[in-house]
């Protein structure tokens, strides 16, 4: 007998369950074959590498996952438009090579986390949860240095590291993680005060020590733990380390552009209803 799936009677098409930011986001394998999975709920996360390393190949498994989930909404900036920009219609906001969209954007977000604070001052707590029905508002930025140092004024790109620099370090607890990547892995980019305030850091293929340790953390590559020796055919390799931990080598899964466009494809669709809950339309809205 021929198993059938009858559709509502309304024409609404029925969707498997849902994902969540709270849940844990797969990432690739680790050098023995076991899965590695990052929870990014109240974390933030950086990678650096030479252009070619896999760095979007990172970006955009984390990017499915946000689509993905419910109780999510992603705010994206990408100076290229294309790491990112497959994602574009699931954004509530999507930013291009423009300076003056992404303070403005940024400006936002601080709003929002402040409002946030100030929520969760007023009834006793000290960061968001499940249960409270709000969404994670998950950032992703590609590339840092177009931002910071390429595009606008001297002046612009200070307030565009201090906000990013904000987010970060206050962001987790009120719901809004910083997912950044940079294909210039210096200090002038990536500051020790900014660097330190990502709980999970990737080093993709570097060409110096110097460039695999500012990502990871000084000392790693004197211990073994240097980015130069992932080999430059060898993309999407990289050392992973945790708040705490020790490096660790993975392999992150790959993402075709077609497997893109179906996955967000089908994630604006189940989106389409509400975009977002009402409260959260009415906080971004607010913050505008």
């Amino acid at each position: 007998m021929t198993n059938t799936i009858s559709l509502p009677d309304d024409g609404r098409v029925p969707v498997g369950p849902a994902l969540s930011m709270f849940d844990p986001i797969y990432l690739g394998i680790d050098e023995f074959g076991q899965p590695v999975y990052i929870t990014l709920a109240y974390r933030n996360l950086l990678a650096g590498g030479e252009p070619g390393g896999g760095k979007s190949g990172l970006l955009n498994s984390i990017a499915a996952h946000a689509a993905l989930s419910t109780d999510t909404r992603l705010v994206l900036l990408d100076g290229k438009l294309v790491e990112l920009g497959m994602w574009e219609d699931v954004a509530d906001e999507f930013v291009g090579p423009d300076i003056h969209h992404a303070l403005a954007v940024l400006r936002r977000l601080q709003t929002v986390m402040n409002n946030r604070y100030a929520w969760l001052r007023a009834h006793g707590r000290r960061k968001l949860t499940r249960d409270d029905r709000l969404s994670i508002i998950t950032v992703l930025v590609d590339e840092i240095a177009f931002f910071s140092a390429t595009v606008g004024a001297k002046q612009e790109q200070e307030e565009f590291i201090a906000l990013l620099r904000d987010l970060v370090a206050r962001g987790r607890a009120a719901g809004i993680p910083v997912v950044a990547a940079t294909q210039r892995p210096s200090f002038d980019i990536i500051p020790t005060s900014l660097r330190d305030l990502f709980g999970y850091r990737a080093a993709f293929r570097c060409t110096t020590p110097n460039s695999s340790n500012i990502v990871l953390g000084h000392g790693w590559a004197e211990q073994g733990y240097t980015a130069t020796d992932i080999s430059p055919t060898n993309q999407g390799a990289a050392y992973l380390i945790a708040e705490g931990g020790v490096p660790r080598r993975i392999k992150v899964a790959y993402l075709s552009d077609a497997q893109i466009e179906s996955i967000a494809d089908y994630a604006a669709w189940i989106r389409r209803p509400t975009t977002t809950p009402a409260s959260s339309r009415v906080e971004w809205v607010k913050a505008a």
